[in-house]
């Protein structure tokens, strides 16, 4: 039987921020277009339904890392590892038992967003946690998983940052806002940067094993160069809101984070070499949204 420590690491903690990060700038997002209302924020309406919208996405992270475990381990991809421990292909925990905690993440992902809908009352966005929900399992599920195709990043893109991010700002104001919008990009091309860390490391491998990840099908140069796009865009894209609100300006606090593992990948770190870049990535991502929410609630 596994441990708990291997459970914790089969979770992937360096992966959090990823959910973490699109709450905090939907939230953000949020409370600057109430602020801009009359009524201005209501304190006892941001607060529940932030939570409730972190609930959601802790679960189905941890869920599509369970279930990329299950599903990469039962097909033999993780047979040969260079890079953070799994659950499955290391042995520790039987596939049957991997494959419940995914679904049990998933459920518990699901059942926290079918609260935070009948809260924030927007039934009709139960197709879209459906979706979500549905893609987290397919990344690497079923027969034909959309991960081995080379949509994975672009997947990630939208339920982790254009769903997650206008989501989360939705679900508090009932309404949509440019901000949001330039934010979810924002938080999507750094959850991008997260996968392409993870694939470039794993491109031998999943070669070998027919997983034709984006980072395959670019190869080295082309991984290297998107991630680095990935990585720095989003500042200018947040140049806009800066200039309407200039206290969101304090996201360049965070432009120092993203040069080190920059640097690493232009300069042709592999292997392990890239686990430092993706825990480095991971928290580009979660201190530029934590100073986009502080920003814009100032």
């Amino acid at each position: 039987m596994a441990s708990l420590s291997q459970w914790v690491q089969g979770a992937r903690p360096k992966t959090l921020p990823a959910a973490l990060a699109p709450v905090a700038a939907g939230t953000g997002a949020a409370v600057w277009q109430l602020e801009g209302t009359t009524d201005g924020a209501d304190w006892t309406v941001v607060v529940p339904r932030a939570l409730l919208a972190l609930a959601v996405s802790f679960a189905l992270q941890i869920g599509v890392n369970y279930a990329n475990d299950y599903s990469d381990g039962i097909r033999g991809t993780d047979d040969d590892r260079v890079g953070p421990f799994r659950l499955t292909g290391s042995g520790a925990a039987r596939p049957a038992t991997v494959k419940r905690a995914a679904v049990g993440s998933l459920a518990l992902g699901g059942l926290c967003g079918l609260v935070l809908i009948a809260v924030a009352q927007i039934w009709w966005t139960l197709v879209v946690g459906a979706a979500a929900i549905a893609a987290a399992w397919f990344y690497t599920g079923g027969k034909k998983p959309y991960g081995y195709l080379g949509l994975g990043e672009l997947f990630v893109f939208v339920f982790f940052g254009l769903v997650a991010v206008n989501g989360t700002a939705y679900a508090i104001t009932g309404t949509a806002s440019w901000v949001a919008v330039l934010a979810s990009v924002a938080i999507g091309l750094l959850a991008v940067a997260l996968m392409l860390t993870n694939n470039l490391r794993d491109i031998p491998t999943d070669a070998l094993a027919g997983k034709r990840t984006l980072a395959v099908r670019l190869g080295e140069r082309g991984t290297r160069a998107l991630y680095t796009a990935c990585v720095l865009a989003p500042f200018v894209l947040l140049v806009p809101v800066m200039i309407v609100h200039w206290p969101a300006a304090l996201v360049l606090l965070a432009l120092p984070l993203a040069l080190g593992p920059v640097r690493a990948v232009r300069g042709g770190a592999a292997g392990r070499d890239l686990i430092p870049v993706l825990g480095a990535t991971g928290r580009l991502e979660l201190v530029l949204s934590l100073l986009l929410l502080s920003g814009l609630l100032l």
